[in-house]
Formats: structure tokens, C-alpha cells, sequence
């Protein structure tokens, strides 16, 4: 059963701000963007550079979150590549009501994060214990997979939380525990998340909208029609066909 969406609501275009004739107006999506958010999990899809990680990161600066991943506190701070949504200021976003707190998860920059967490374990201005929430310790004493996970533990309460390919450091099982988690929050809490993902485990969430961004439109999109499922569900069932065609493609190539 789908669960309507408590914050965020609607995406448009502003139409009197002009879009440049540079990136992010280059995305096709751009130019026609009315977007209606119903669920409180929606999940992007679609192929590497289809502006689905543009449009998150133009939400989450909407939304007062650090574009480059954290949550309100590392605004001041967070020396990610940028802070603000390059599309952000062509868009207008309604909401139902403001989020009082939010995340936004980027595996990306988790490395980054935990350096920022030992810089403020140096810093005498700074009060507590900066890794009082994910388990005591640095985040760097950690595999990736691990460190990723203590941020899901400490972050994952009710607002809104984004997150950009959060399957890239989690095996398939840790993916599955992780969507056992977002589902109880959303059973349970007032909660919106907001994913951007390639993993057909992920796009099983149920009562999720799925929003393909194939094609030059963000349009819905059922899980059996989506490439990613196609793709993965083709090679489970047949490997060795797959591979023929595969390896037949790469001895015809010049």
C-alpha cells in the first residue's frame, strides 16, 4: 500500500527565471518539469547521466540540506565540491509541511564525511564527542559497507531523507536490510525518502513510485519494464546466453 508523501509534494520549473543554454539546462527534463510527488518513497531510475543525481542534489538544497550529502549542521562546514543544487534555482518546490529534519546520503562522500568527523574530534571548540552516533569511533576504522551503515543507523528518523545510490556500498542482503528499515520508519514515523538508484533490489520497495528519467521526461514507471530489471533478470535466468551474445558482440567489433 503506498503512503502519500508528507513533505515534499510538487517540482515545477520557474518560468520567469531563464534556463541556460549550459548544464543543468541541457538535461531535456528541464525545459517542462512539473513534477507531482505523492508517495513517501520515490525512487529515480534511469541511465548515468539522465540528471537524476542533479535533480536530487536541487532538492535536497530546497529542502536546506548541503547538496554534496550531510544533514542541516554540516552547512557550515561541509567542504564538499559544492553546496547548493546547480538546478535549484530554476525550480519551486511545494510542500505540505517544511521537514523539521533531513539527510541526505551520498556514498560518495562518505570518506569525506569522516574526516570532517575527526576534524571536529580536534577541534577544542567543539562540544562532544563527534562520534558519539555512529558507534564511538572514527568512521575511517571501518570497511565502507560498515562506515555506510553506522550513517543509515544514526541518520535514518523521521524527516526527509535522500539518498543518492545508496546500494554502492552495500552487498545485495545488506541492501534488503537496509529496505527493512526504511520500511518500518514509514509504517511508523512521519517520513519521506527520496532515492536515486540502479539496484532492481532497491526499486522493489513496496507501495514506492518509481520516476524513469529515460527518455527526456521523468515519467512513472512500473519495476518489470525498467532496463535494470530487464537486464538482471535476462542474465539470472540465462547466464551462458547472455555471455554469447556478449562475447559474439566483442569479436564483431573492429
Amino acid at each position: 500500500m503506498r503512503v502519500a508523501a508528507p513533505f515534499l509534494t510538487r517540482l515545477v520549473r520557474k518560468a520567469s527565471v531563464s534556463i541556460p543554454e549550459g548544464y543543468p539546462g541541457t538535461l531535456p527534463f528541464v525545459t517542462d518539469l512539473e513534477l507531482e510527488i505523492d508517495s513517501a518513497v520515490t525512487i529515480f531510475v534511469g541511465e548515468n547521466g539522465s540528471g537524476k543525481s542533479t535533480l536530487l542534489e536541487a532538492i535536497a538544497t530546497l529542502c536546506g540540506l548541503p547538496s554534496g550529502g550531510g544533514g542541516r549542521t554540516e552547512l557550515a562546514d561541509f567542504k564538499a565540491p559544492q553546496t547548493h543544487g546547480e538546478l535549484a534555482p530554476f525550480l519551486r518546490a511545494s510542500f505540505r509541511a517544511k521537514p523539521r529534519s533531513g539527510y541526505f546520503f551520498r556514498a560518495e562522500f562518505q570518506a569525506h564525511f569522516a574526516s570532517l568527523l575527526e576534524q571536529r574530534r580536534d577541534d577544542p571548540d567543539f562540544m562532544g564527542d563527534p562520534f558519539a552516533r555512529y558507534g564511538g569511533r572514527s568512521l575511517h576504522t571501518r570497511s565502507h559497507g560498515e562506515a555506510f551503515l553506522e550513517m543509515f543507523a544514526a541518520w535514518l528518523e523521521p524527516g526527509i531523507i535522500l539518498m543518492d545510490e545508496p546500494e554502492a556500498a552495500l552487498s545485495p542482503q545488506r541492501q534488503l536490510a537496509l529496505l527493512a528499515k526504511l520500511a518500518e520508519l514509514v509504517r511508523t514515523s512521519t517520513v519521506q525518502f527520496i532515492l536515486a538508484t540502479h539496484s532492481p533490489v532497491i526499486m522493489t520497495f513496496p507501495g514506492a513510485a518509481l520516476l524513469s528519467f529515460d527518455g527526456g521526461r521523468i515519467t512513472p514507471i512500473a519495476l518489470e519494464d525498467t532496463s535494470h530489471y530487464r537486464i538482471t533478470k535476462d542474465l539470472l535466468d540465462a547466464p551462458e546466453r547472455y555471455w554469447r551474445h556478449l562475447l559474439a558482440e566483442g569479436e564483431s567489433a573492429p
